[in-house]
Parts: structure tokens; C-alpha cells; sequence
């Protein structure tokens, strides 16, 4: 608990006194938010509002994850980074370098499309496989790794799949889901919003592993993961950071994540989902951001079925501002619906061990 304390707390420090630089600076280069001609009539008040505000979220939860340990080091309370969550990192930090250059392009040439869409799919796919390799590697003395190749849902099940089969899974999820926070990201707090109760299902789930670990002891319905505590380090790391943005992007936001908050965020989740060994609760988990993919889904494959759409405008959130919802009522509302999604995950997943 100390780890996560301190990763929260260093986090969020270091977040809150970055931002209002980093804000500074775009506007000074005049680094603003490109909008959509297509996009919802209101959102032209949002043009210019400085971006890649994810570099902070990145940055703060870097200094955090990595200070906490050193911090624990030095008194003698605890040890210091895991592979488990180096590889986390590394999708992270890597999904957002991706969503950097993507941010980066719009900037330069003042538009709203940044990367193509193929040499985004290869950045994304380069930093998926390092990681979707890297974790069925590096056993530790109990010759558990990072992740099995095995699906998973509550823990792992079925047979084992051969690695190069677990690559491409991990990697479909890799990249469907930080399209998806990337999706979502179109309101302000919206994403972060939603990001952070993903991030407190996988504090607790991290939590509860470290307590039943078959390590401590070997018992019917022990979990063999790796590192879950460092999991949970991570994942308050990323927390702390997204509560510091969260300040600064509540409506009238003054500064957007991107794609290169976006992004890292996506790969973070889906990298907790895989080393946790709860992928397929990942739906649950990230209830809001699979519902808001499915609304692009369905609409594009009903205009090209039959010409018409199902909704005004995809994804979700924009539906409901053209019926005139408020921004600020969407958000909470969706936050809400991501709640009850996270409980049911959460109930779902002590399930279990509840006696019968």
C-alpha cells in the first residue's frame, strides 16, 4: 500500500505543477486543437485549444511509478520495479509516442487528421508485439511470467495457444481498445473520466491478487500472477497523473490529452487486462468505451448496408449532443454508466470466492 500511495501522491504533484507549463508553451507555439468541419456545431468554440496534453499524464506517471520505488528503496520498505510492470510501461509510454506523432502532424500542418491510418496501425503494431512477446518471457524463481498464452477472464482458462496465436490476440486488444479511449475522447473529461475508474478496478484486483497469491499461499483458487503489486503501483501511477489532467480538462477544458494521452491510456488498460490475467473482464472493465465503439460500428455498417443511420452522429457522445444534451450531463451521465460497469466487473471477479 505504500507503493501505491506514493505513486499516486508523486504523480499527481508533479502533474498539477507540469500542466500550467506545458499549457503555457502550446499556446505560445500556438499548438492548438485542430476541429473537424464534420463535427458538432459547438464543438468550433473548442478550435485552438492546446493539445497533447497527455505528454504530462506520461510524464507524471513515469516520475511516479519510478520515484515511488526508489523512494521505497532507499528506506528499506519495499523493492523496485518489476518486469511486469516495465512491460506495462513500456506500452504506455510506446502507445503514446505513437499518439505524439499523430498529435504532431496535425499541429504542423493544421489539420484534423494526423498519421495515416496504415502508419499508425504499424507504430501501434510495432510497440504491441514487443509487448505481447516481452510478456511470456522472464519467468521468475516460481516460473511465472509476465502473462500466459492463455485467454483469460476472471484468471486464466482453456488450453494454452502458441505464442505467435497470444501475440495476435494481445495485439487485436492492444489496438482495439486505445482506439477505442480514443473514441471516447471527445468530450472534455469524458475519457479521463472513464480511464480512472478502470484504473481503481485494477488498483483493487491487484490488491486481491497480492493477498491470494499462490506464492503466500497454495491454495484451490490462489492466482499465479507475477507481480500483481507492482500492477497496482502502476496503475495508481497512471491514476494520480489522469486526476491532475482531469483538473485542467473539466469543462471549459483548457487543454486537450490527444491521441498521444489517448492512446497510452488505451495500451495501459489493456496492459493491466493481459498481466492481470483478466482480459476478456476487460469488457466489463471498460464497459463505456466498448459500448462508444460499437455506436461507430453499428453506424458505419447500417449507412453502407442501407444508406441510413441509426444515430445523428457517431460515436455516442456526439448523438446526444445533437439532441441536445449538455456537454457537462453527457459526461456525468457516461461516467456513471462506466460506474456501474466497473462494479459489476468488480462483483463479478470476488464472485468466486463469496461463500455458497
Amino acid at each position: 500500500m505504500i507503493g501505491i500511495s506514493l505513486a499516486a501522491a508523486l504523480s499527481l504533484v508533479v502533474s498539477m505543477a507540469l500542466m500550467p507549463w506545458l499549457i503555457n508553451l502550446l499556446y505560445r507555439f500556438k499548438f492548438g486543437q485542430e476541429v473537424r468541419d464534420d463535427g458538432p456545431e459547438g464543438h468550433k468554440t473548442k478550435q485552438g485549444t492546446p493539445t497533447m496534453g497527455g505528454i504530462v499524464v506520461i510524464l507524471g506517471a513515469v516520475v511516479g511509478y519510478f520515484g515511488a520505488h526508489a523512494v521505497m528503496v532507499l528506506t528499506g520498505t519495499g523493492a523496485g520495479p518489476t518486469v511486469s510492470g516495465l512491460l506495462v510501461m513500456f506500452l504506455f509510454v510506446g502507445m503514446g509516442c505513437v499518439g505524439f506523432l499523430d498529435d504532431f502532424i496535425k499541429i504542423y500542418k493544421r489539420r484534423s487528421l494526423g498519421l495515416r491510418s496504415s502508419a499508425k496501425m504499424v507504430g501501434q503494431g510495432v510497440v504491441g508485439i514487443g509487448f505481447a512477446y516481452g510478456v511470456t518471457q522472464f519467468p521468475n524463481g516460481y516460473g511465472y511470467t509476465p502473462a500466459a498464452p492463455q485467454l483469460s477472464f476472471l484468471r486464466d482458462f482453456g488450453p494454452p495457444l502458441m505464442v505467435a496465436l497470444f501475440v495476435l490476440w494481445a495485439l487485436f486488444l492492444i489496438v482495439g481498445f486505445s482506439n477505442a479511449v480514443n473514441l471516447t475522447d471527445g468530450l472534455d473529461g469524458l475519457a479521463t473520466g472513464a480511464v480512472i475508474l478502470s484504473l481503481v478496478a485494477y488498483i483493487i484486483i491487484g490488491n486481491w491478487q497480492l493477498r491470494q497469491s499462490c506464492v503466500e499461499a497454495l491454495t484451490a483458487n490462489c492466482y499465479q500472477v507475477r507481480d500483481p503489486l507492482d500492477l497496482a503501483v502502476v496503475a495508481a501511477a497512471v491514476l494520480g497523473a489522469c486526476i491532475a489532467f482531469l483538473w485542467f480538462n473539466a469543462p471549459p477544458a483548457k487543454i486537450f490529452m490527444g491521441d498521444t494521452g489517448s492512446l497510452a491510456l488505451g495500451g495501459l488498460v489493456v496492459g493491466l487486462a493481459i498481466t492481470t490475467r483478466t482480459q476478456l473482464l476487460l469488457l466489463l472493465i471498460g464497459g463505456l468505451f466498448v459500448i462508444i465503439t460499437m455506436s461507430v460500428m453499428v453506424q458505419i455498417t447500417s449507412f453502407r448496408l442501407t444508406g441510413k443511420r441509426i444515430f445523428r452522429m457517431a460515436p455516442l457522445q456526439h448523438h446526444f449532443e445533437l439532441r441536445g444534451w449538455a456537454e457537462t450531463t453527457i459526461v456525468i451521465r457516461f461516467w456513471i454508466i462506466q460506474g456501474l460497469f466497473v462494479a459489476t466487473a468488480i462483483g463479478l471477479f470476488y464472485l468466486e470466492w463469496m461463500p455458497r
